[in-house]
């Protein structure tokens, strides 16, 4: 852990390491870096990252975020997908935190895909354990299947807060009945307690995006009791908003094998086949998915 007034990358900082790497922030990747050392701070604050904890943090980039976890945590490890940052990322720890190389592990690879192996291939010689915190900018385009990826894969995080498309940061925390519940909301519930903690607007980034980004604070708890697994699940899940319009005796017909064998998983779930998913929490559709008959097997 560093000093809580230790500098932070300003504006000036990320165009000079920008133009060292001849770096042009792509839209492909997701690139929006945060020149706001305040915002930093503010995220690192809202984390709730302790100084006992590892970190584990996506997209990087140039080291903004970064250098404000490893200010407040005993070790980061950062997954990056690009090379040319990636590369450069301990550098610029060392430079502007001299001394925390053994705090640092550097990842290069795709957050959407990566291992708990993989992550551990690279953690720091000082972290305590395996990370119990996630906390990333998550690249736009990507940052759902991300975040259902390392809920999944990484059982050791407990909390986090991640930095989303506004739009995004409402879905993902939005409770049962909202007119913006549905895939994301039901799913992020299956790990973790969800919700939104905060709005950034677009002037702290470079290149500044079109639309704002919202923080969201996720709390890991068990998933709902069932004798289903968490695909069978999430297929019930994928099935409900495949056509949320339609009552979930007509929308889950196909997943159950016709709309009689739907209403009878329904009604052994404790389901009115009348309703229509954006009004159900993942314990019901937990429910339906132990409820459908002879379903196959799943992981």
């Amino acid at each position: 852990m560093t000093a809580p007034d230790a500098p932070l990358l300003s504006a000036t900082d990320i165009r000079r390491l920008a133009t060292e790497l001849d770096l042009r922030p792509t839209k492909t990747l997701g690139q929006n870096f945060v020149i706001d050392p305040n915002t930093i701070r503010r995220i690192t604050a809202a984390s709730g990252t302790t100084a006992e904890e590892h970190v584990l943090e996506v997209g990087p980039g140039l080291g903004s975020l970064t250098l404000g976890l490893l200010d407040a945590a005993a070790a980061v490890t950062a997954v990056e997908i690009d090379p040319v940052p990636a590369g450069r990322l301990a550098q610029t720890a060392s430079e502007f935190r001299p001394g925390a190389g053994d705090r640092l592990g550097v990842l290069l690879a795709d957050a959407m895909h990566v291992s708990a192996a993989a992550i551990d291939s690279v953690r720091p010689a000082r972290a305590p354990g395996p990370p119990t915190a996630l906390v990333a900018n998550l690249p736009y385009n990507v940052a759902v299947p991300v975040l259902l990826h390392l809920l999944a894969e990484v059982p050791s995080l407990r909390h986090g807060l991640v930095m989303v498309q506004e739009e995004v940061a409402d879905r993902l925390a939005a409770d049962p009945g909202s007119k913006v519940y549905g895939v994301p909301s039901a799913k992020a519930a299956w790990y973790a307690e969800v919700r939104k903690a905060g709005t950034i607007g677009k002037n702290v980034f470079w290149p500044a995006p079109k639309i704002q980004s919202g923080l969201v604070a996720f709390t890991r708890r068990n998933p709902p009791e069932t004798t289903a697994t968490r695909k069978q699940v999430f297929a019930v899940v994928d099935a409900a908003f495949a056509q949320r319009r339609k009552t979930l005796r007509a929308a889950l017909a196909g997943w159950a094998g016709s709309p009689v064998a739907a209403e009878t998983a329904l009604r052994a779930a404790g389901v009115d086949p009348r309703a229509r998913g954006e009004v159900l929490g993942i314990e019901a559709f937990a429910r339906i998915a132990a409820a459908r008959p002879e379903r196959g097997t799943g992981a």
